[in-house]
């Protein structure tokens, strides 16, 4: 696998340098080789603030920046030797050739002693890189708001590997026992094998998409939604989109990337919502601009956001995600919350939702919102309509954590709100 490390190596590097998601960068390996590629990458960030912490412990000196990518492929190789079951002996082997080919032979034999070292006591160095918190210190002023007690819980759910959560279109008992599934309290199932989702019972005929449970909770707080007319601001790729539909909503689903459309086109026609559902590839506050006043009942608007919620899925936002990005992003999300104000009618909702743990783009935004329109309020969400105990917060608005569900593997950490306009 040299050569399959060497690109895991150049993978990371472009994640960590270039701030860009995994994701994007996947179609880069073959069929083959993804499955140790994903599990090598996502492990190395998992604990990314922790291995280079221990790799700092061995060297004399900075490793010049010109031989970087030696450099990621020695990262790469504690996290293997130390957490997958690679013989240490190929793991070694491996990246001392592979160092030297990027590098020289006095890094090689720099890699060779610390890697010897590390598989001398992998015990030890397991233990220690589960305590070290791997919260880097740019990502902590994200999580301003927070108390010590939930920061560390926060840090402690960076190491766990998520599952796969899905929404079924009805019977979920029926699908729990026919793919081996766990029930969650909001009805979402939790699968325990999800290896290959394409080819599960259920997935060509449409009967369930892939959802993580935070995700399908902002439908579920609007409430009834049969026969309202309902725009799906940033729809794609459409599980929300799908939940609505299957409520009975007459929806319009709008996004700007004509790709992630496409997908939410596939999806619908998967489930059998293709006919359903009116697509619009536009920008959202293009959109807004051009509607005319009080046109819907309502505004699902889970905008766009830093992602820094997704990191049990997507831990690189970690290392690659800033207050800058927050802020950036927090600006977009006041325009399109002050224009989807205009477009509902006088007692209809604006459910605003983001996958951010930055309370700047949940709990402030909605804060600042209200002060500037007094014509909307905020219509509590319960437990009743979400299914789930202990998210909502005093204000009525939702906010789940990484560690939220815990017990049953976690959750995305996402801001729910729902405003009502009485004006």
């Amino acid at each position: 696998m040299a050569n399959v490390r060497i690109k895991c190596a150049q993978t990371i590097q472009t994640i960590i340098e270039d701030k860009v998601f995994f994701a994007e960068l996947k179609n880069d390996f073959g069929e083959k080789d993804l499955p140790f590629a994903n599990m090598l990458i996502l492990t190395a960030l998992r604990h990314w603030t922790g291995l280079n912490e221990i790799l700092r412990t061995f060297l004399k000196k900075k490793i010049p920046h010109k031989h970087r990518t030696a450099q990621y492929l020695l990262l790469l190789a504690i996290a293997e030797l130390v957490f997958m079951e690679t013989a240490p002996y190929a793991v070694i082997n491996e990246t001392v050739k592979n160092v030297r080919a990027v590098s020289d032979k006095f890094l090689s034999g720099m890699a060779n002693a610390v890697l010897r070292k590390i598989t001398g006591d992998i015990d030890f160095w397991r233990e220690k890189l589960q305590i070290i918190n791997p919260l880097p210190a740019s990502f902590l002023p994200l999580l301003k708001g927070y108390d010590t007690a939930q920061i560390e819980q926060i840090a402690q759910s960076v190491f766990e590997q998520p599952r796969t959560d899905i929404s079924v279109k009805s019977n979920p008992e029926q699908w729990a026992k026919k793919l081996n599934a766990e029930i969650l309290p909001n009805g979402s199932l939790r699968l325990h094998d999800a290896a290959k989702i394409s080819s599960m019972e259920g997935y060509e005929n449409g009967d369930w998409w892939v959802q993580d449970v935070a995700a399908s909770l902002p439908v579920m707080a609007m409430g009834d939604v049969k026969g309202k007319k309902v725009v799906d601001l940033c729809a794609a790729p459409g599980g929300k989109t799908a939940q609505l539909l299957a409520g009975g909503a007459e929806v319009i689903a709008v996004d700007i990337s004509a790709d992630r459309l496409e997908k939410l086109r596939q999806n619908m026609q998967r489930i059998g919502f293709e006919e359903k559902v009116q697509i619009i590839c536009d920008d959202a506050l293009d959109f807004l601009h051009t509607t005319e006043d009080e046109a819907f009942d309502a505004v699902l608007l889970d905008a766009p956001c830093s992602a820094t919620g997704t990191f049990r899925r997507h831990p690189e936002v970690l290392h690659i995600k800033t207050t800058d990005d927050v802020i950036q992003q927090a600006k977009i999300q006041q325009q399109l919350l002050e224009n989807s104000a205009r477009i509902v009618k006088k007692n209809g909702i604006i459910l605003y939702s983001v996958c951010s743990i930055a309370q700047a783009e949940g709990e402030l935004q909605i804060d600042n919102f209200l002060n500037q329109h007094k014509n909307f309020k905020i219509l509590p969400i319960t437990d009743a309509d979400i299914k789930i105990s202990g998210l909502i917060q005093n204000k009525g608005w939702v906010r789940t954590l990484p560690y939220h569900l815990q017990q049953d593997g976690g959750m995305d950490a996402f801001f729910i709100c729902k405003l009502q306009r009485i004006i």
